[in-house]
């Protein structure tokens, strides 16, 4: 099996974060001396996530500090579905800030943007449709 090759889209110094949600794991980089540019997967942040709504939400954490075009990001996502993928990146690149300054964990903490939102899909029992949908129950 051939491993892919990465294209590094960015180079010089970056601060990384992995983010996860649900079954989704965002992987991070944040270069701080960019151009506000965005990659996802290899593909600019508009051609991954087509909707606004989602973009920002991906970007929640860096409308919360100063100057946040001056970031680039490279982020690669393994997994999970498009809402899933958006919030892990989006806490990914909250990690990522903290881990490049200090000073702004408490606005992204106050905010709810550093903790990890641990539901996932309930699994399946046995005997039942679902995970709790039971079959039709009939008296007689």
């Amino acid at each position: 099996m051939e491993k892919k090759e990465e294209k590094n889209i960015f180079k010089g110094k970056y601060y990384y974060a992995n983010g996860k949600r649900k079954t989704a794991i965002a992987k991070v980089r944040l270069y701080p001396k960019g151009k506000g540019r965005i990659f996802v997967n290899d593909k600019e942040l508009i051609e991954y996530f087509p909707s606004k709504d989602f973009q920002a939400i991906l970007k929640e954490p860096l409308f919360d500090i100063a100057g946040y075009e001056k970031f680039d990001l490279s982020i690669k996502i393994i997994g999970g579905g498009i809402r899933g993928q958006v919030e892990a990146v989006r806490l990914g690149i909250a990690k990522a800030l903290v881990d490049m300054d200090r000073d702004v964990k408490p606005v992204l903490k106050k905010k709810g943007l550093l903790t990890r939102d641990a539901r996932k899909k309930e699994r399946k029992k046995p005997g039942l449709k679902k995970a709790r949908r039971a079959p039709q129950w009939a008296k007689r």
